[in-house]
């Protein structure tokens, strides 16, 4: 019998607490009665100031649209200017965060992740997970699992998979889902849940204490935060909880990922909002060009060449990173670097060789800025960026590398003075982006390979918003053709039906028409939502709790 197959619905017996999904008998070890009074009480403090800060962006954003903006914050500037303020040391095993894996949270990945002689581990409840409920649930189960050294998992084939006894797997870091998300299979007193305060509660719950007792602590990464305000929540919320099982303030840490514009205005006062938990900052190089298109999208003057074209060393992109090392060095905290997301290419050397020789330089940019660290997203170029960082950082970390030489004003975070061009090879490869990433999501798959790269929602944030802001203002691609949105509608029916020709009769059951026809909402230069994963959030709530929708 599977594990699906035996789940039933939750009897719980929490006053306020209702929970939708079913749940195995596995599953109920984490959704105790204990762990759900604990989850309820934080969503009943820190909600109504969540909801709060969620409107607060929709106000920024119609100033936004209105011309302010965005710029350093005349009443924070206290916080920047006094040089003597520093954030807590760093906490055991987060000393050396050289090479950092990431990935979803199923029970093999986070196994071969752990395994994989990296660093750390950040097990991804977000951008890298499709939030089904069993999913999310799932995961909580396996990270558990992986705290203890418990965590095994044998696939159909009968190959086993099991935890490195050497005393050498990754230290782990958990992403809960960002802010603007919601868990709608559990309700308190008739309202869905905060994502964040449900993935972050439920770990640390069952955690925090057996990961004390093994060296080291319960260990964060924040996505997607736009404000200073939005740490401060979570500084509340991780005294809170500390406070509720009673280990010490201070024993979380939490790292943010930079990976919006207006975080980028407020670095300082992030750090030092979170300053007794802090365990630095991280370029989301990604998720950051989509806050940017995003926030930006009503500005002609800032529209973006084709995605291939916007690196790490284009000046908005250059200036990102010097400052926010420059920031966490300054604060005494690490300044980790982003995604190397290439995947091996076993059936051609020439490709491969080429594709490395790119994670190659771009992990060599980023030792020689000044990074304490770097992402990768599959265990095979693990060795690739221990070498560059080996060679060029025989210290645990480089935070006495201070970056007193860099001067970067806000124009600066804004500047897109670059040569680039759109294409209609960038058209089709946003299309192409979007559209797979997005029928796997609604598959409940969140870390998708396509042509030889690790997609995750990021990339197909990047990918729509370009293609929205491209028809907004009737952009022109490199041969002259004005790009519209029924051109690209046209083109989405042109990329589908090559995939509808290359499943044949297995296109029936793919997810790609579902996929297409909520794509196609956000690509014409009208309609534009914050997010793909809140638009499609309900696609993967109904199969769980169709009653309730």
């Amino acid at each position: 019998m599977s594990v699906q197959s035996q789940a039933t619905n939750l009897k719980v017996n929490v006053p306020g607490v209702t929970v939708l999904g079913a749940v195995t008998a596995q599953q109920a070890e984490i959704l105790t009665p204990e762990a759900l009074l604990f989850l309820a009480t934080l969503q009943r403090i820190f909600n109504p100031t969540r909801k709060t800060l969620m409107q607060r962006r929709v106000y920024r954003q119609q100033e936004l649209d209105r011309g302010v903006l965005p710029n350093f914050l005349p009443e924070t500037a206290y916080i920047r200017e006094d040089p003597n303020w520093r954030a807590a040391p760093p906490a055991p095993g987060l000393q050396d965060r050289r090479v950092e894996i990431t990935g979803p949270v199923d029970r093999k990945m986070v196994i071969n992740a752990l395994n994989s002689g990296a660093k750390t581990f950040m097990a991804d409840f977000e951008d890298s997970s499709s939030p089904t409920w069993e999913n999310m649930i799932s995961g909580q189960v396996n990270l558990r699992d992986a705290v203890r050294e418990q965590i095994a998992f044998t696939n159909p084939n009968g190959k086993k998979y099991e935890l490195r006894k050497d005393g050498k797997a990754a230290v782990l870091l958990v992403r809960p889902r960002g802010w603007h998300m919601v868990e709608k299979h559990v309700l308190v007193d008739g309202e869905p849940m905060s994502a964040s305060i449900f993935d972050f509660a439920l770990y640390f719950f069952h955690n925090a204490k057996e990961l004390i007792k093994r060296g080291k602590g319960p260990y964060f990464y924040l996505p997607k935060m736009e404000s200073h305000l939005e740490a401060r929540l979570w500084n509340d919320i991780f005294n809170v909880a500390q406070d509720m099982i009673n280990i010490p303030r201070g024993t979380i840490r939490g790292t943010v990922l930079i990976e919006t514009i207006m975080a980028a205005f407020e670095m300082d006062e992030i750090i030092y909002e979170l300053r007794d938990h802090s365990a630095g900052l991280n370029c989301g190089r990604w998720d950051y060009i989509f806050s940017f298109i995003k926030r930006l999208r009503q500005y002609p003057e800032f529209v973006l060449p084709d995605r291939s074209q916007v690196t790490m060393t284009v000046p908005f992109m250059d200036a990102y990173v010097r400052l926010l090392i420059q920031t966490c060095h300054k604060r005494g905290v690490h300044a980790m670097g982003g995604m190397a997301a290439q995947i091996p290419i076993k059936n051609d050397q020439q490709a491969n060789k080429a594709a490395m020789d790119k994670v190659y330089a771009d992990k060599l940019r980023e030792v020689k800025a000044g990074h304490d660290g770097t992402w990768i997203a599959h265990p095979d170029l693990a060795k690739i960026a221990f070498e560059v960082f080996n060679e060029h950082m025989p210290t645990p970390n480089q935070i006495h590398v201070r970056r007193e030489d860099v001067q970067v004003k806000n124009t600066d975070l804004l500047d897109i003075n670059f040569k680039g061009a759109i294409t209609e090879n960038g058209i089709r490869s946003n299309i192409q982006v979007g559209l797979g990433y997005m029928e796997a999501w609604l598959r409940g798959v969140g870390c998708v390979p396509l042509n030889y790269m690790m997609e995750d929602a990021a990339t197909a944030e990047i990918s729509r918003s370009q293609l929205w802001q491209w028809a907004k203002h009737h952009a022109r691609t490199s041969d002259g053709k004005e790009i519209s949105g029924q051109y690209l509608l046209q083109i989405l029916d042109e990329e589908t039906d090559k995939i509808k020709k290359q499943l044949g009769a297995k296109y029936a059951s793919s997810k790609y028409e579902q996929a297409k026809k909520a794509f196609a909402t956000n690509v014409t230069g009208e309609k534009y939502d914050e997010f793909l994963t809140t638009l499609l959030y309900d696609e993967v709530v109904v199969a769980s709790v169709p009653a309730r929708l």
